[in-house]
């Protein structure tokens, strides 16, 4: 079975993802079965296939980089539990850098 995500990279996160602004995905639902996937499997699985460059500019240790905010379905992450929170099907995602060279 498998999960069809959206998601959105903006304010800088699409040129590691060369330049593309939004992707819909199909992701396992049990990316370490049994357990179903979840936000930390998600950014893991990103960083495997999608990511293009400079995977340092996106995760740290195991989430992704300070200064990334993540919105779950239009709300703040922190908000859903953060990597704990359990995809589902038709999950918006999105990943905006807060973070700007001078």
């Amino acid at each position: 079975m498998s999960l069809k995500v959206k998601l959105s990279f903006s304010g800088g996160m699409e040129l590691l993802f060369n330049n593309n602004k939004s992707a819909e995905v199909k992701i396992p639902a049990s990316i370490n079965p049994p357990n179903p996937t979840n936000m930390q499997d998600l950014i893991f699985w990103i960083r495997d296939n999608l990511l293009k460059e400079r995977p340092g500019l996106f995760i740290s240790e195991n989430t992704v980089r300070p200064g990334i905010l993540v919105l779950i379905n239009e709300t703040d992450w922190e908000l859903e539990g953060e990597l704990d929170y359990e995809i589902k099907d038709g999950d918006d995602i999105v990943f905006i850098s807060t973070l700007h060279g001078g």
